[in-house]
C-alpha cells in the first residue's frame, strides 16, 4: 500500500499550532493572491476541503482574523504570528493552506506561482470566476 502524497503535516513557527491536511490537488497547483491581506502576508497556498484539515495541536490557541465582508477566516498562531490557513471567501468549503507551514515544503520549491486577482474579487465585481492577475517566478542564484 502506498502513502497518499497529498497528506502533509505542518504547523506554525513556534509549534503551538500543528495540523494534518490532505491537499485536494497535492502540491501541483500552488497559488498566491493579491488582495490587500494576502499581498501583505505573501503566502503560497494550496487548497483542501474543510474536512481534510485537522488541527492536532493548538486548537484552543489559534486566532482568527476577518476583514471586509468577514466571510474569509484567516487563522494564525497568536504566539509567533504565522498564518497557517484560511477558509476561503470565494469557496467557503475550502481552506487555503500556507505551503510554507508544511513540513519539508518551501515557497521557493515552486519556480512559477500564479497570482489570483483577489484585489478584483468576483464577489465584489459582478461575479464570475477568479482570474489570474499574473505569475511570480523564482530562480535560484547560481552557486
Amino acid at each position: 500500500m502506498t502513502e497518499d502524497a497529498r497528506i502533509h503535516h505542518g504547523g506554525c513557527h513556534c509549534g503551538t499550532v500543528r495540523f494534518t491536511v490532505r491537499l485536494a490537488e497535492g502540491l501541483d497547483r500552488p497559488v498566491r493572491c493579491n488582495c490587500s491581506y494576502c499581498r501583505m502576508k505573501g503566502a503560497v497556498m494550496a487548497f483542501a476541503p474543510l474536512a481534510d484539515l485537522a488541527l492536532t495541536a493548538g486548537a484552543d490557541a489559534i486566532a482568527t482574523y476577518q476583514f471586509h465582508s468577514g466571510a474569509a477566516k484567516h487563522h494564525f498562531c497568536p504566539r509567533c504570528g504565522i498564518h497557517t490557513h484560511h477558509q476561503r471567501r470565494f469557496d467557503p468549503t475550502l481552506y487555503a493552506v500556507n505551503l510554507a507551514c508544511l513540513d519539508g515544503v518551501s515557497p521557493y520549491d515552486f519556480a512559477e506561482v500564479p497570482v489570483i486577482d483577489g484585489s478584483r474579487h468576483p464577489l465584489d465585481h459582478g461575479g464570475g470566476a477568479m482570474r489570474v492577475a499574473g505569475h511570480l517566478h523564482y530562480a535560484p542564484a547560481p552557486e
